[in-house]
């Protein structure tokens, strides 16, 4: 017999999504996927020599479980360099990717009935690991005027005696939306005199456009510091997903404790080889790589804004981070299950139903893939939706 918390949680829509994309590929299928949430370039080279020379030096044993002292002081000097956060070395934790971060964070935050806010629309992943720690998912609506971004007044609404987190996505998935320095300024006074953590999933970065500039939620004061847990890793910005390197920043040492205890007594240390590898990465080795990666999205972005805006019955936010765009289709159908299983079944094109992430009437385009695979990929939704009913 399964445990009530493991039976609480749903299938991730965007990996079920995309597994059902490539089965259909592998059967011969014309399948163009706009479901992946990962980039199509390949890792930069530098990072994987690295990787191949801390193989051959036999740097494959256990480490210490927060990481090895050089990738920490890496993650330090990164922090410092590009976002003017003074964390401790004793202050950060690697874990299997920000996912983890994240779950481990909720895990030892979030008990029986705390109240964790989410802006909506969501990454899928965050309702369901607060699910787990038995904790309620409270969500406030980012509507589509205000560029899906909450307000400070929303969450001053929502907050309780019972709210414990705050969770933060800035660039978002499944929109892109970046909150400003200004908006996170004012959420962060709403926070102050409070006992709420925020979590701040900042993993899309230095994906960023039309010359807007990231900032970090823990940066904007003092306060919001002390509350924060600063989320990042590497898997998109650095085009490294299945070398599974996130990490954690916090100067909450009662919960960087309990995270490193966590832990200690499920995964112990991520991968020692990718630990390596991900220091010139951190150190800003690979950032004319980063950038040229940027400007490909950017220009695809574009590419693909222009091509749905000209389908009439749709409309796309234009969204100023990651690789996603978040397609409304309210006045063509309500249901965005029904209309993506369509979609791939008549036109061989996968993408993702928004209700996967809070909000239906909507489906989530990732362009995280060829402009030719865009070019074709909006022909075969425009001639798809012209013709439904």
């Amino acid at each position: 017999m399964l445990s009530k918390r493991s039976q609480v949680l749903e299938e991730s829509i965007t990996l079920a999504i995309t597994a059902l994309a490539n089965e259909l590929k592998a059967k011969g299928e014309d399948i163009i996927s706009f479901s992946a949430g990962e980039p199509d370039f390949d890792t930069p080279k530098i990072v994987k020599d690295v990787a191949i020379k801390a193989i051959e030096k036999g740097c494959g044993k256990y480490t210490a479980v927060a990481g090895i002292k050089d990738t920490l002081k890496a993650i330090q000097t990164k922090l410092k360099k590009d976002n003017n956060l003074d964390y401790e070395l004793s202050e950060i934790i690697t874990n299997v990717g920000a996912k983890h971060s994240l779950f481990n964070c909720i895990e030892c935050l979030v008990e029986a009935g705390d109240e964790v806010i989410i802006p909506s629309p969501y990454w899928v992943s965050y309702p369901e690991m607060v699910k787990f720690a038995e904790g309620k998912p409270i969500f406030i609506e980012g509507i589509e005027e205000n560029g899906f971004k909450i307000t400070a007044e929303q969450l001053k609404q929502a907050i309780t005696p019972k709210t414990k987190v705050l969770i933060l996505n800035s660039p978002s998935n499944p929109v892109g939306a970046m909150y400003t320095k200004e908006e996170l300024t004012s959420i962060a006074k709403v926070l102050e005199g409070t006992n709420i953590t925020v979590l701040s999933d900042e993993m899309y970065e230095k994906l960023c456009y039309d010359g807007v500039e990231f900032c970090a939620f823990a940066g904007v004061s003092e306060d919001a510091l002390k509350r924060t847990v600063t989320i990042n890793g590497l898997s998109k910005c650095s085009a490294m997903p299945g070398w599974r390197f996130g990490y954690m920043a916090s100067k909450n040492k009662e919960l960087v404790s309990a995270v490193k205890r966590l832990q200690g007594q499920s995964t112990s240390n991520i991968c020692s080889i990718t630990q390596y590898a991900a220091i010139p990465a951190l150190n800003g080795e690979i950032d004319k790589d980063i950038e040229n990666m940027r400007q490909a999205f950017e220009k695809r972005r574009n590419t693909a804004l222009k091509m749905l805006n000209e389908i009439s019955n749709i409309s796309v936010y234009k969204p100023q981070g990651a690789f996603y765009l978040f397609v409304n289709i309210s006045k063509l159908e309500k249901d965005s299950m029904k209309f993506c299983k369509k979609l791939l079944e008549d036109q061989k094109v996968a993408v993702v139903p928004g209700i996967g992430f809070g909000m239906d009437g909507y489906f989530r385009l990732s362009y995280a893939t060829s402009e030719e695979n865009i070019i074709k990929g909006i022909e075969r939704i425009a001639k798809f939706v012209k013709s439904y009913s």
